[in-house]
């Protein structure tokens, strides 16, 4: 996801530097304000998409773009025009929009994108960005949410049942300024999907919630491991909390998909230093980082993440966690080893109590196939390298194993396919400082 690459001049270079990262999906925002009219003629259809009012070429291009390069979009839905408003914004709260309008946008937009209307084909659709922050949302209402996304879901679906409906990716942490708030994320879940707290969850109310993926966005303080100070806030560390809510809310069937339901991470990210001066992690630890977060997320059942940015922002942004410096144009701009650990990430722990003497290995191989994986040990990061095993990847390019090895914290070990290594990665746990993202 790079709101900015993907929008400007550079757009078509963007999605072919973001495809060769190894990745196959982008997010791309699409703003409803901007691609209906601002005030709607007596003539305009908000549910036929050639109705007179739609602008569609701008969306469309940036599609047609990233499918050309290879990727799949996620076309992500927000920002209402404020004739679809029931609750209007104000300041920087982002009002409520009609359940109505809001299904007969969807119509148009999954018809137009139905691959039969001189526009590329998508399949895949998000309401909203993190709706329980009333900057996106307010007020911050889950059950307000859960007709939107019903109402979504249902307009969607009808065009095709096979297009996937995304709700959800909501924001990790509670929150409360005097001029915006944010509800706790298993609060708002539990609302939205109407499933009880306690050690005996039960439905509190009859209507499920049809979405076919389930998203989060776990930024995180400390690191890979680190866990929210709230109960009900969902960092990296907590997302077992939400993957296990989850479950629970299907087996109470509170969701309805005739999908089997997928938990995704469509933001995620972490700062470096360079070019962040302070409060960012060092480029070895952040790279390291990268990689054992995908592993928790992976354990965690998370089965598609969407890295926030290919680049660097310019410095008097908030935003350092691109996978390349800044630079223009795109196509000269370094990578960082953050690129690496994206593409191909690769985690390696020692063995504890009745596991000495093992090494567990984790890793995707960056061609996202069943290659055979070579691992191999090494006593520094650039010295001799000694194949231990090889593995075999699965479909999607997937790798584990526990390795009999007598291997100690001074050692490091890597994976290769091909001739192309993972990062080195050291048997000896660092200890990540307590930083957040944005320079927090």
């Amino acid at each position: 996801m790079d709101p900015i690459l993907f929008l400007g001049s550079q757009q078509a270079q963007a999605f072919t530097t973001t495809r060769a990262t190894g990745a196959t999906y982008v997010r791309l925002a699409a703003v409803w304000a901007q691609l209906a009219p601002a005030t709607p003629s007596p003539a305009f259809h908000a549910s036929d998409p050639t109705s007179i009012g739609y602008n569609w070429r701008p969306l469309d291009q940036e599609v047609r773009n990233a499918e050309h390069a290879g990727l799949a979009p996620i076309v992500d839905v927000g920002h209402p025009p404020r004739w679809a408003l029931t609750a209007p914004v104000s300041g920087v709260d982002g009002g409520t929009p009609s359940t109505d309008d809001l299904g007969a946008f969807a119509t148009a937009l999954a018809q137009h994108y139905d691959g039969s209307h001189g526009a590329p084909a998508v399949h895949v659709f998000q309401v909203w960005n993190e709706p329980n922050l009333s900057r996106d949302l307010s007020p911050v209402d889950p059950s307000a949410y859960r007709g939107m996304v019903n109402a979504f879901a249902a307009a969607v679906h009808q065009v095709d049942p096979q297009n996937l409906v995304v709700a959800g990716a909501l924001d990790p942490f509670a929150n409360s300024t005097s001029h915006w708030h944010t509800v706790a994320p298993l609060t708002f879940m539990r609302q939205l999907l109407c499933v009880s707290g306690g050690r005996r969850p039960h439905a509190t109310c009859k209507t499920p919630v049809h979405f076919d993926v389930w998203s989060h966005h776990p930024y995180t303080f400390g690191g890979p491991f680190g866990k929210a100070k709230g109960k009900n806030d969902v960092s990296l560390g907590d997302l077992p909390k939400m993957t296990a809510l989850l479950q629970t809310a299907e087996k109470l069937h509170r969701i309805s998909s005739t999908h089997k339901v997928q938990f995704w991470v469509t933001e995620f990210a972490m700062d470096t230093n360079p070019p962040r001066v302070h409060n960012a992690l060092s480029l070895y630890l952040q790279s390291r980082a990268t990689a054992e977060s995908l592993h928790q997320m992976w354990l965690s059942g998370v089965s598609l993440v969407t890295w926030f940015l290919l680049q660097d922002e310019p410095l008097n942004t908030p935003y350092q966690s691109g996978l390349y410096y800044l630079d223009n144009p795109i196509a000269t701009a370094q990578p960082k080893p953050t690129l690496t650990a994206f593409s191909f990430p690769f985690v390696a722990y020692l063995g504890t109590g009745g596991d000495a003497g093992t090494v567990s290995v984790w890793g995707r191989d960056a061609t996202s196939s069943p290659a055979l994986v070579t691992v191999q040990l090494g006593r520094s990061v650039t010295g001799h390298w000694k194949t231990v095993a090889r593995i075999r990847a699965n479909r999607y390019g997937i790798f584990k194993a526990s390795l009999p090895l007598t291997a100690t914290k001074r050692n490091w070990l890597r994976a290769t396919v091909g001739s192309a290594p993972s990062l080195a990665f050291s048997l000896k746990r660092p200890v990540y400082p307590h930083y957040g993202p944005w320079g927090n």
